[in-house]
């Protein structure tokens, strides 16, 4: 007898540098939504995108039907999946959390082209953070902040739990923002306007043993030099003044340090 095969298949780049594909890696994993996965290096992608983009979902129920764009990949598998909280119940903090990911999807140009997504990565020294990259650090901090208060105000009318995410429990929202506290950490980037709430969120999803396991994975990857993307390793490799490592598998994120 044989087991059915899952009917998802995620197809995109390494998840240590691709954002966009850890993205949807994140919501299949905490919703434990039974998929298979082929990860693959940049230059494998285009026979199997015409458009040189991922991450893909296959839907083996729906035949031949690829389905392309991590923001359209989680509403569908929200759609397929409608007896798990992809979203939150409560209609005002679903229209929120979909604000919220939607703005993450679509704003912070500045930070997403300057600073390379690299989970392990760790630079000191004098990084460079431009004027319009602070303004936008300030900006996502800002966010993470009014979504913990208007959640918590919202969950405290209701009488229900709250769970610590920025939704009160882990949506489609959260995972959308779980590739950009690895730049936080790679670039050392400041948390000097980081509000409690925004600083209690991180902790939250640095903590929780889900992305404990998938920070292991990416590790994992680090481990097979065939993974690597170099132009993404030291991308101040030009400047004396900016050092490149690798962040120890056992950090802790420690609010305030």
């Amino acid at each position: 007898m044989t087991s059915q095969r899952p009917d998802f298949h995620l197809i995109g780049v390494h998840t240590r540098y691709s954002s966009w594909t850890a993205r949807v890696e994140a919501v299949l994993e905490y919703f434990q939504i039974p998929h298979t996965h082929q990860f693959m290096k940049l230059a494998e992608v285009k026979p199997v995108s015409p458009t040189g983009f991922v991450p893909l979902l296959q839907c083996h129920s729906l035949g031949s039907v690829t389905i392309g764009d991590s923001l359209a990949i989680c509403e569908f598998l929200a759609e397929s999946n409608p007896e798990l909280p992809l979203w939150p119940r409560d209609r005002q903090l679903r229209a929120l959390a979909r604000s919220a990911a939607a703005q993450m999807h679509s704003s912070f140009s500045v930070l997403r082209g300057t600073f390379a997504t690299n989970f392990v990565a760790h630079y000191t020294g004098n990084i460079p953070i431009s004027g319009p990259a602070q303004a936008e650090a300030v900006k996502m901090l800002r966010l993470w902040d009014e979504a913990r208060k208007n959640t918590k105000e919202r969950l405290a009318i209701l009488g229900e739990a709250d769970e610590g995410f920025l939704f009160g429990g882990f949506s489609i929202a959260d995972a959308f923002f779980w590739p950009v506290l690895w730049r936080f950490r790679s670039y050392n980037l400041p948390l000097g306007t980081a509000s409690p709430d925004a600083l209690a969120w991180m902790a939250q999803m640095w903590n929780d043993p889900v992305f404990q396991t998938l920070a292991r994975r990416y590790y994992a990857q680090a481990q097979d030099p065939e993974t690597r993307i170099e132009h993404y390793d030291d991308i101040f490799r030009e400047r004396d003044d900016v050092q490149y490592g690798v962040f120890p598998e056992d950090w802790r994120f420690v609010p305030g340090k």
